[in-house]
């Protein structure tokens, strides 16, 4: 059975409506629970963010300098893991980043 075009998107977009959704009631409702979250995505990013240049940098001049047999003894699997670390710690900024607008906007407007 073939799916229409827009099927997965629609099933994706549903699935984000949801965790958004659940997001805004649990943590966003609440300053106490905005800024807990804010303070754990920060460290969050921080320890992902903290030598991930470095790292990732060392690693693609060791598949560069020594090829397929680097890659073979884990240089793949790390760069791999460093993609991903990288992908988490931008997702704990955008957490980071909606909790602090959040209570700016609590903070300069008096919102309850």
């Amino acid at each position: 059975m073939a799916r229409a075009p827009g099927a997965l998107s629609a099933s994706a977009g549903t699935l984000g409506h949801g965790m958004r959704r659940w997001f805004n009631q649990v943590v966003l409702s609440r300053r106490w629970a905005t800024f807990i979250v804010m303070g754990l995505s920060f460290l969050v990013f921080g320890t992902g963010t903290a030598s991930l240049f470095f790292v990732l940098r060392a690693n693609l001049a060791l598949l560069a300098e020594h090829g397929w047999m680097a890659a073979l003894d884990g240089g793949a699997q790390q760069l791999i893991e460093l993609l991903a670390t990288g992908y988490l710690s931008v997702g704990a900024y955008v957490i980071f980043k909606t909790c602090e607008h959040r209570l700016v906007h609590w903070i300069a407007d008096g919102e309850d």
